[in-house]
């Protein structure tokens, strides 16, 4: 394949810059992601990492097929071996990171809509790569063509089995019989969801919802954070009488859970129950929770004798505090769990199979068992089209700074902290979107700061 004009196609250093993000690489297919661009980001991965086998593995969306071979094709020219894995999740992928203790890359745009795509890229063992850890230094290399020594191999594996064997060994569940609703959106968790609830038995009577893989996504967007996108599974667990709904994302590395009563439950509460978990399993361990999950977290890890350490928004950055600090488990707010057994990766089928073990091993429904983990009012997380995201932030700190009783920190965005109250704001990494959090020790409270600063962020709209 002959090399394209970067003034030209999307290998132009406008678009490069646009499209590798923090934590990794999105965008729009066409214009900003092609063949041509995965080939050569292939053979700069190779470059940068020095791996000699890469773990290649792709979601359901149409055109993950072949950026992901044209990947391969450019790792191979560059001299490294693949393994192709086919269609995976995102968790799948590490896996088999993990277990063969291969870089792994991920073709995925997850909860984008079907425009976008995009690549996760890790290193052996999970280990993440991020803006901070070589990311834009691949996004530089991408500009020259690479070619090894010799040309590396491209050969296929089946690691689902794995997969599922390894999460339950992780979080068996044993006890009554559960009926469980699972909403995949159309995306990898129809995929995986089969293989693990499968190996369960007469453990869970599986009611599947949307496991056609489809990367158009013709029900409603596989992002479970909106809570529209929710409203499916919301009904069916009432119609199934069931005792848990789960909802996963596009990629499916984030789970959402509806209760017995079609309640939606806040990752921060899920985040509670598996620290809880988790501490009960080894005492005295350190879990992370990122700056917007409830203040509820860092307390019940307190009251169970762990220590909590608080770190900004995204996976890379999760991981790389979970090295330092040897921690067992982490939370974000965003639906997101990491585990230190899982090579400190992000799963959200691990995440899942921890509640439906706390649930199976008691008697009663899953509201019950989690109110002890909900302390405080939350918002949600409200996101905001916003075109000078810096002014907005400016205007909020400047009306804040100062105040009585007032903390402000930048660990990621704008944090505004009070006694009775907090809210975040902060930027998207892949969408011109303000990212606001609010909580209040009442309804009352937080919804008087959420609106507040909803009235700065969308004044102009």
């Amino acid at each position: 394949m002959p090399p394209v004009p970067a003034s030209s196609s999307t290998l132009d250093p406008d678009n490069l810059h646009a499209i590798f993000k923090a934590y990794d690489v999105r965008g729009t297919v066409g214009d900003q992601i092609d063949e041509v661009l995965a080939r050569r980001v292939g053979g700069a991965f190779v470059a940068v990492t020095g791996a000699p086998t890469v773990a290649i593995g792709h979601d359901m969306r149409p055109s993950s097929p072949g950026l992901a071979r044209a990947f391969a094709e450019g790792a191979a020219q560059a001299g490294a071996d693949v393994v192709m894995i086919g269609l995976a999740s995102t968790d799948q992928l590490y896996f088999a990171s993990g277990h063969l203790d291969l870089a792994g890359v991920m073709f995925t745009a997850s909860h984008n809509p079907a425009a976008y795509n995009g690549i996760k890229m890790c290193r052996p063992g999970a280990r993440p790569i991020g803006a901070e850890t070589g990311l834009l230094e691949i996004r530089d290399a991408v500009a020259d063509e690479v070619t090894g020594d010799r040309r590396g191999s491209i050969t296929e594996r089946d690691v689902l089995a794995g997969y599922a064997d390894h999460l339950l060994s992780l979080a068996p569940v044993r006890g009554r019989r559960l009926t469980v609703v699972v909403d995949a959106g159309n995306g990898m968790a129809g995929h995986t969801a089969p293989a693990v609830f499968d190996r369960l038995g007469d453990q869970v009577d599986l009611v599947p919802m949307y496991f056609e893989l489809d990367g158009t996504f013709p029900n409603h967007e596989a992002n479970p954070i909106e809570p529209a996108n929710l409203v499916d599974l919301q009904e069916r667990v009432l119609a199934e009488k069931a005792d848990i709904g789960l909802a996963f994302d596009g990629d499916a590395d984030r789970c959402f859970l509806v209760d017995e009563r079609g309640e939606l439950v806040s990752p921060s509460t899920l985040t509670g129950l598996i620290a809880a978990r988790e501490l009960a399993r080894e005492p005295g361990s350190t879990i992370i929770h990122n700056l917007i999950t409830s203040r509820s977290v860092p307390e019940i890890v307190g009251e169970l004798g762990g220590t909590a350490v608080r770190t900004r928004v995204g996976h890379s950055f999760i991981k790389a505090t979970m090295a330092e600090t040897d921690a067992i488990f982490g939370g974000e707010h965003s639906g997101h769990f990491y585990f230190r057994d899982f090579w400190r990766a992000d799963s959200g089928m691990l995440a899942a199979l921890h509640a439906l073990a706390a649930l199976a091993e008691g008697e009663g429904p899953l509201s019950d068992l989690l109110a002890e983990y909900v302390r405080f009012s939350s918002s949600g997380e409200i996101n905001s089209t916003v075109t000078d995201q810096a002014a907005v932030l400016e205007e909020l700190e400047t009306a804040h700074a100062g105040a009585t009783g007032v903390a402000l920190d930048h660990l990621d965005g704008l944090t505004v902290a009070h006694d009775d109250w907090w809210f975040n704001v902060r930027a998207s990494n892949t969408e011109p979107l303000l990212r606001l959090n609010a909580e209040g020790k009442d309804e009352q409270t937080m919804a008087r700061v959420r609106d507040d600063v909803l009235s700065v962020i969308r004044r102009d709209q």
